[in-house]
Formats: C-alpha cells, structure tokens, sequence
C-alpha cells in the first residue's frame, strides 16, 4: 500500500466514526492537503464545513486556525501588522491566522474586496508581506474557505483570479434520509467528545514524504491529450466566456495524480480525470450572460456535458 493511500484512509477512518456520510468530502480534503491546493466548500448552514476542516486538521496534526470573514475586517488581521511594544521600547510583528498548517476562512465572501485580496499572495506564493518584510507560511499550507451558496446580500462575489487559486470546488450538502437518522439518534454530546479526543494518525513529516509519490505516478501521453481536448471542449462551449486557464489544466492532472495514488495505483487512467474535473472544473468557469439569464446552464451542467462528449483514451 502506497504512503498517500494509507495515509488517506487512516484520515478517512478516524474521522468517519463521528462525521457521518462526509467520507468522500474527507478524502478530497485529506488528497487536496497533501497535494497542498486549497479547497473551497460550498454549503448551507449546520452540514458540518467546519467540523470536517477542523476533524481532517486534527487527525493530520496540522495547526489549524479559523478566521470568520466580515465586512469590517481588514487585511492586517489576517497576515498580522506590526505593534509597538512597550517594554521593547520599538516596535515587533505580531504574526495573523494566516500563519498555519490548514486555515479555515469562514463564509469568505462577506469580507471586502480589499480583505479577500490579502489573501491572494498568501495562497499563491506561500508567503505573506507585513510592511514591506516577508514572513514564509509554514509548510504545508492549505486555505480552506467556505461559502453559503443561497446568500446575496452583504456579500462579495470572488473575482475570476482569485476563484482560480483554489485547487477543488467541494460542495457539501445534506444527509440522506439514512444518514439523517443515524445523525439524530447520536447525543450531540458525543460528535463534540469524538471530536475532543481525536489523536492524531498522521504526522506532518509523513505527509510531506507522501506528497514526493505524485513525482512518480506516470501519465500517459494519451491522458495528457485527454487533459488537452477536456480543455479546448470547455473553453469552445457556447455558454463558456471563459474557460479553463493553463494553471486549471495543471490542477486538473495533479489532482488526477492525487486520486490515483488515493486507489493504490501509481499511474492515470481516464476516470482519475474525469472524477477529478468534477472538483477542479466547475468554480473555474465562467458562463455568458445569455446563458445565465435564461437558467439553461450551470457549471456542473457544462462540465458534464463535456466530459460525456469528449471521445476517451482507449488502452
């Protein structure tokens, strides 16, 4: 069994015992962090967005850290500013929530423009500017941002460059009816005590071993021509403006890599890509008007769209 295949299925065990039906959602965290591509969850209230973010964190040994997004919130509380201490007698840098393993921001959307911008470098370049100075983020570092997909007032919409730093799009729905009961008939008490006495079944050092197997997972030419005809079929769709970027073409075979080495296999077929579009596509999209007004098409209608009529690789 390969490193990132254990590793997923310990994260996956220990955090199903109290997260119900949030499996798949714990996988594409847990592959997302070692890959080290950020993750947008989208979801109404109360489906358990932070719980799972905090389970994975925790059972990864990763420092974890929460910054809830508002409107009033500025840039220096989330990279930090400097403060002037009084027993110094100068000034110091009092480092923001930025600085861990896997942060979790908060229904991301609420916060300015200017606030959601002081993101930008921090998930792109792995660094953070205070003042002129440049403080590294430890590694890994993974961006998880939430987002309540019913809600349009007193919120931003995330502009197109920023919607791309984000490796997967996972949206987190409701339980089904099964999932529901099994769900009600638990005290709540014992998903918070589960929770509290979760130990860790992965160590930091373990993870970035295991990120060293996506050098080694091979694709095929035909899956890489695969990826190219994926991408020219998205960008000519006639309700696409705007397509998939080099970088989402990138994103897209990495996190194939990714699920590949998840099944215990240490190559690319087909099925990595077209699972792992589903994730890496849609947010990167972008609809004509036209289309939008009309209510013919959504994102995840595209992709599919695609996906079915695009010609597969034969071995």
């Amino acid at each position: 069994m390969g490193r990132v295949e254990s590793l997923v299925k310990r994260v996956v065990g220990v955090c199903s015992e109290f997260l119900f039906e949030r499996e798949e959602h714990v996988k594409v965290l847990t592959l997302a962090t070692v890959v080290g591509g950020h993750v947008l969850v989208e979801g109404v209230p109360g489906v358990a967005k932070t719980l799972t973010a905090k389970a994975v964190a925790r059972a990864m040994d990763l420092r974890f850290s929460r910054i809830q997004m508002t409107p009033d919130l500025l840039p220096a509380d989330i990279v930090g500013s400097r403060v002037y201490d009084q027993k110094l007698g100068d000034f110091r840098v009092v480092l923001g929530p930025i600085h861990a393993n896997l942060v979790l921001v908060d229904e991301i959307n609420r916060a300015s423009p200017r606030t959601q911008s002081a993101l930008l470098e921090a998930m792109q370049e792995r660094q953070v500017t205070i003042e002129g100075e440049v403080f590294k983020l430890p590694e890994p570092f993974v961006v998880v941002a939430t987002m309540n997909p019913v809600e349009v007032e007193g919120v931003f919409p995330l502009p197109e460059a920023q919607l791309d730093r984000f490796m997967v799009k996972l949206p987190m729905g409701g339980l089904s009816r099964e999932g529901m009961r099994r769900f009600l008939k638990v005290d709540p008490r014992f998903i918070e005590e589960r929770f509290e006495s979760l130990k860790p079944v992965v160590q930091r050092g373990e993870l970035l071993e295991a990120r060293e197997e996506l050098g080694r997972v091979w694709v095929d030419d035909s899956i890489i021509d695969y990826i190219i005809r994926l991408t020219e079929a998205f960008n000519s769709h006639r309700a696409v403006r705007l397509g998939l970027s080099p970088r989402g073409a990138s994103m897209l075979l990495l996190f194939s890599k990714a699920l590949a080495l998840a099944e215990g296999r240490d190559y690319v077929i087909p099925d990595d890509v077209k699972l792992a579009s589903l994730y890496v596509v849609p947010h990167r999209i972008v609809l004509k008007p036209e289309f939008l007004a009309e209510g013919l098409y959504r994102r995840e209608t595209v992709v599919r769209e695609v996906l079915e009529r695009v010609e597969v690789p034969r071995p």
